[in-house]
């Protein structure tokens, strides 16, 4: 299976010594479920797409720094051809930026949460399973990272609420058999997401920042939704 991913920044200079770009996040959550896996990366910032939806077999965002309602030329463009795979339903992914940018294509609404920052790692609830959430679980742990959420769904569209929580109602989502989205981040691993709350303690409460450093003594479950995600792409109803 070839997957294009969709990079929509980069992680910070300083910390790429250590942790790497986030397509190369990508590969490494993929490589213990699918090692078979090929992987083309197309820089949506610098406009980069590929010249045929059916170049790949399916999308996968990146996470950004920026958010969906920033008005950059690059975020409408890849809005665009978010809503070109969901007209010829491909198969598609979206990590954070790119779940909260599926349902603004969809029709829904994006906004700044009055919650506030949401780090460390993050408990939700399984409200409905797929016929792919195999391994089934009531709880999905992952990594978050992010101030905007989705506060309101596409009235023309059937969107599936797959997990949410109290913080993040609609965490987890899916659109038909070809869109499946997730608030939190599977490909970071703890000690990037450490190294990026000390980074952020000048614009986080300290309070916030102390209870995401207790959360990452919790289990994840990164693994788990790459298997999810793998399972996804094969599903019957391509």
């Amino acid at each position: 299976m070839k997957i294009g991913i969709l990079q929509c920044d980069h992680v910070r200079e300083e910390l790429q010594p250590r942790f790497g770009d986030y397509p190369q996040m990508i590969a490494d959550l993929f490589a213990g479920v699918a090692p078979d896996c090929r992987f083309r990366v197309f820089r949506v910032q610098a406009f980069e797409y590929p010249d045929s939806l059916d170049e790949c077999d399916a999308y996968i965002t990146t996470g950004s720094r920026h958010g969906v309602n920033d008005g950059h030329t690059w975020i409408q463009r890849l809005e665009d051809f978010i809503h070109q795979l969901h007209q010829v339903k491909k198969r598609y992914v979206g990590i954070c930026f790119g779940h909260q940018l599926m349902i603004k294509a969809l029709g829904g609404e994006v906004r700044k949460s009055d919650k506030g920052w949401g780090i460390g790692v993050t408990v939700n609830q399984v409200l409905h399973t797929r016929s792919w959430m195999q391994p089934a679980q009531p709880v999905l742990n992952l990594i978050a990272s992010h101030q905007d959420q989705v506060v309101s769904l596409p009235p023309t569209v059937d969107i599936d609420v797959l997990a949410g929580s109290s913080f993040c109602p609609y965490y987890m989502l899916a659109c038909g058999d070809h869109f499946f989205s997730v608030q939190g981040h599977p490909e970071f691993i703890k000690a990037y997401s450490n190294a990026l709350m000390e980074i952020r303690r000048a614009i986080i409460p300290a309070e916030r920042i102390e209870q995401g450093i207790a959360s990452l003594q919790k289990t994840l479950d990164d693994q788990l939704f790459a298997r999810w995600a793998v399972n996804f792409f094969n599903a019957p109803g391509r």
